[in-house]
């Protein structure tokens, strides 16, 4: 199982097996170097511990566990979980600031106790065989034992291909689970108990009193900026991704503030212009003295290591911006450095996201859906894509469709997305759609809304299904920490540092989006820290190219082969025909709509998930990539 996770921690890896438990881990050192080797005991032997992540207040909180009488033989953080679960238990989860996916065995109570972060940074995924509970950081690891089959979960494609993420604990793969973020799974007298420890909230009066946006702005800069502090602890170098946008500038900005030293930002830059954002990445890393390095990424780049990025994210995306990210990571790597900060979170948590936007013009627009210019703001929204922008009102007015049944539901931002995603299940061949005849992911979303969400603002309702759903199971994972410790290169986020997202939680919508300038709070607590032309720019999130990647003078003989009739009969999940005149519609040059995109990506990406996991002998196909 650890062979498969090398990539994961190449700097060394062992193994302890005692009785009933047997833990691994496979490290990339960070925090002391010499020390801090795992799996991990107490000085008594009664824990251990296997553990992959950071946590970021090891300082203060060792120094408050020394006073309560622990000793420590290392500087390691991993020490310091140890100590603080023989202090307080389960609930040590609450004293911990960082990103971890942990197991510890506690010998004397017999019992194993695993933990997620809050956010979900960290991965960690379980599944039951006969007689035994197998746990790791990637399912590959669990697919390597002879008991666990490699079974595509169709109801996991289900919700991919509607909400680009599967629900969790779900997987794309039938009977593995994955610890929702937030959460502990204990296992003890042959009973399997799996508890929330912290959990997403808003306040429900979030937009009654007048904010003092100038406190609000200086209390938000200083968390941003202990977050950043804290996350720069490492015994080896840190550098930073520099997208150019304004979130990867002001982590940059503090890092420089804080450390003063000569910083190494890395950024992508793309050979087609539409994504391309070098300008303001150079205009950035002028403003803040760093050292700068990018990759180019042109669409040859990204079908060259496609497959690679799928064997990575273990389930299917529907876009490819994972491969760049992929190929960034390699670049860091290659550069010298393990240790990465940057910009992810602050468009969940203080409202960055173009779908807030759009959902805030489509409840105008409802509250007087016969006006004649109220459509005429969602020309607003997507500037950055010309699809969008060069159609009629009247497709658009259909397309951002509100009506009184969407009005009333709980998830009305979302729904225009999951629409359009939910096409690419007219691939689906006859049987598919037979066997998730009986799905209902947007039933089962909404059975496990909190009490509290209708009590919420609409604003506060999107951020939640976007941070709840979305930035774990596709932000933080597939372009996340999937693609970096594919490198073996660690992410770190001061923006998800859990003060600043319970920090935000509390703010009033209309100091995140003003009017509709997103972002605001976070602006105005920046200024100058960061060049005013950055502030100031249209929003243009990260896109990378799609579909014709994988046609034309970049075509590969990969795709060819799975997106054949043959090979689509095989896997028996895509009708062959209806995904031939798709890719017909590429060869030829005819696609360019956001639909199609989604839907050759999602299909060639389901295609390699099969083929590297479940068309061969599993078995022999992983060791043949870990290198047996």
């Amino acid at each position: 199982m650890i062979r498969t996770l090398l990539h994961r921690g190449p700097d060394a890896h062992d193994a302890y097996v005692c009785g009933p438990v047997a833990l691994a881990h496979a490290r990339l050192s960070i925090i002391d170097l010499q020390g801090g080797a795992q799996p991990m005991s107490t000085r008594d032997g009664r824990l251990w511990i296997t553990f992959n992540g950071e946590i970021f207040n090891y300082v203060e909180l060792r120094q408050e566990l020394l006073g309560k009488g622990h000793h420590f033989a290392t500087r390691s953080d991993t020490e310091v979980i140890l100590n603080a679960y023989r202090e307080y238990g389960e609930d040590c989860v609450h004293h911990l600031n960082g990103q971890w996916a942990f197991a510890i065995w506690d010998e004397a109570a017999r019992k194993l106790f695993l933990s997620r972060d809050r956010i979900g940074i960290r991965p960690l995924f379980y599944t039951q065989t006969r007689d035994s509970l197998l746990f790791a950081s990637e399912i590959k690891a669990l697919l390597t034992c002879r008991d666990v089959p490699a079974e595509i979960d169709l109801q996991g494609l289900d919700q991919i291909f509607t909400f680009w993420v599967t629900l969790a604990p779900r997987t794309a793969f039938k009977n593995i689970l994955q610890l929702p973020p937030g959460c502990s799974l204990t296992v003890q007298g042959g009973e399997v108990r799996m508890r929330p420890y912290w959990s997403l909230s808003y306040a429900e009066s979030a937009d009654c009193g007048d904010p003092d946006e100038k406190v609000l702005a200086r209390e938000l800069l200083g968390l941003l900026e202990d977050a950043t502090r804290i996350r720069l602890r490492s015994d080896v170098p840190v550098g930073a991704y520099l997208s150019g946008g304004i979130d990867s500038t002001v982590i940059t900005a503090l890092v420089k503030k804080i450390a003063n030293d000569r910083l190494r930002s890395f950024s992508i830059a793309f050979e087609d212009g539409e994504f391309d954002e070098r300008r303001y990445q150079e205009e950035a890393s002028g403003f803040l003295h760093t050292q700068h390095s990018n990759v180019c990424c042109a669409g040859s780049d990204i079908a060259r290591v496609f497959p690679e990025v799928i064997w990575h994210t273990e389930q299917p995306v529907i876009r490819t911006a994972p491969a760049p990210m992929f190929l960034l990571s390699k670049l860091v790597r290659e550069s010298g450095f393990k240790v990465v900060l940057t910009g992810e979170g602050a468009d969940e948590v203080l409202g960055g996201y173009d779908i807030f936007k759009e959902a805030k013009i489509r409840r105008f627009w409802g509250r007087n859906p016969e006006s004649r210019w109220r459509p005429l703001l969602l020309k607003r929204l997507y500037p950055y894509m010309e699809n969008i922008q060069r159609q009629p009102v009247a497709y658009l007015r259909q397309f951002f469709r509100i009506t009184a049944e969407d009005l009333a539901n709980p998830f009305f931002s979302h729904l225009p997305r999951w629409h359009l995603t939910a096409k690419i299940k007219q691939l689906f061949s006859a049987e598919m759609r037979d066997a998730i005849a009986g799905c209902d992911g947007m039933g089962e979303m909404a059975s496990s809304l909190p009490a509290a969400y209708d009590g919420w603002t609409y604003f506060a309702q999107a951020e939640y299904l976007e941070a709840k759903y979305l930035l774990p199971g596709y932000i933080l994972s597939s372009q996340g920490d999937r693609m970096g410790m594919a490198n073996s290169v660690e992410g770190r986020y001061p923006f998800l540092d859990y003060r600043v997202v319970e920090f935000a939680s509390r703010l009033p919508a209309r100091t995140k989006m003003k009017a509709l300038d997103q972002k605001h709070l976070l602006k105005e607590a920046c200024r100058g820290l960061i060049p005013e032309s950055i502030l100031s720019r249209p929003k243009q999130p990260y896109r990378a190219p799609d579909g014709k990647s994988f046609f034309g003078n970049t075509a590969v003989e990969y795709a060819e082969d799975l997106l054949s009739p043959a090979a689509l009969r095989e896997n028996g999940i895509f009708d062959a025909r209806a995904v031939t005149l798709l890719v017909d519609k590429f060869r030829s040059g005819r696609a360019s709509s956001t639909k199609d995109n989604m839907a050759l990506v999602g299909v060639l990406s389901t295609q390699l998930l099969a083929h590297q996991f479940t068309n061969e002998s599993v078995r022999e196909s992983i060791h043949a990539h870990v290198g047996y």
